[in-house]
């Protein structure tokens, strides 16, 4: 693997590169050893919003690796923090990033960070402010813990959980719109996509009329499709697109026409919640396909008891699959 930085987003590295992050991460995940590469190392996990999997994976997988995570939760147990430049700063945020990161990189090897989309500007969101102002400011390596637009540990973790159940070859992957009582954030639907693009399998995404993913991000899982040998099909069609698939992957994401107006959001999905959800009718369309979901979930609102239940579900490996992916990230930014 090529010398490496950041970690913000799987589109920045070959296929190759990231089946070798994967590859790491099952001979972590089977105990083999891989050294202390964090010995004497911090590293700052930067917490904008609510964590479970990522915050105790990340805590333990630098503990593992020998190192002292470092966590910091803006507005929390750190100052509210401004990201744009050239802002009068006489509202309610006390300390710039730039301030905030270039101090912290005095103390760390490396800062992660999560920070969700607001939901309030598309066109301005789409471009992970917060996120490229951390990259901007700081010299030690970032990793994206989550953003406005991505979340590539979780698709890394996806990828190696398909292919720890499924194999290595190629399979027919549904990613699947759910309906949810408020709109969400795109990162795990996007990182997703274009991961399993990246990993050279035959993609459908499913959504009501109106919840397309960003169009420029489309374009480039579509040529990542083309290079790998994988296809890429969007449905709204419900039934079709279950047919015959090995994985349904399902996720709830807002819509890029109500960015800043929930109450628009909310009334325009109402119609949708009776046939987006993923029940034991539609599963049985598929190839025995696994389920996937990368938590936290709503049941009986997003999917069924029996599905999520059922011995087809892989949600618990995938999130213990974020530790031992981000294990393997970790391990190569400090190779």
């Amino acid at each position: 693997m090529t010398a490496v930085k950041n970690f913000l987003n799987t589109g920045d590295f070959d296929s190759r590169d990231l089946s070798r992050l994967i590859e790491s991460a099952f001979q972590i995940k089977a105990g083999n050893a891989i050294g202390r590469p964090l010995e004497g190392k911090s590293v700052a996990l930067v917490f904008f919003n609510p964590s479970l999997r990522t915050r105790a994976s990340m805590q333990v997988g630098i503990y593992e690796l020998g190192g002292n995570p470092v966590i910091l939760e803006p507005g929390g147990t750190s100052w509210t923090l401004e990201h744009r430049d050239g802002v009068v700063m006489d509202g309610n945020k006390t300390e710039h990033l730039k301030e905030f990161v270039r101090v912290l990189e005095r103390y760390v090897s490396a800062i992660g960070v999560r920070t969700f989309a607001s939901l309030e500007n598309w066109e301005e969101e789409r471009l992970d402010p917060v996120l490229s102002a951390f990259v901007k400011y700081a010299s030690v390596p970032v990793i994206n813990l989550e953003s406005a637009m991505h979340h590539p540990c979780q698709a890394m973790a996806d990828m190696m959980t398909i292919r720890e159940n499924l194999g290595p070859v190629k399979k027919r992957v549904l990613l699947t719109w759910a309906w949810h009582p408020k709109p969400l954030p795109m990162a795990v639907p996007n990182s997703f996509a274009l991961a399993a693009a990246q990993f050279g399998h035959d993609l459908v995404i499913a959504h009501p009329d109106g919840y397309g993913l960003d169009d420029e991000l489309m374009t480039e899982i579509q040529s990542h499709a083309d290079a790998t040998g994988g296809s890429l099909t969007v449905a709204n069609d419900l039934d079709a697109a279950y047919d015959g698939v090995d994985v349904v992957y399902a996720k709830s994401w807002g819509s890029k026409s109500f960015y800043g107006n929930p109450e628009g959001e909310v009334a325009n999905r109402a119609s949708f919640r009776a046939d987006w959800i993923v029940d034991e009718r539609k599963m049985s369309m598929t190839n025995d396909a696994l389920f996937m979901h990368c938590l936290p979930v709503r049941r009986n609102v997003v999917v069924r008891d029996e599905v999520i239940d059922s011995p087809r579900s892989v949600v618990i490996d995938e999130a213990e699959n974020r530790l031992h992916v981000q294990k393997a990230i970790m391990t190569e930014l400090f190779r």
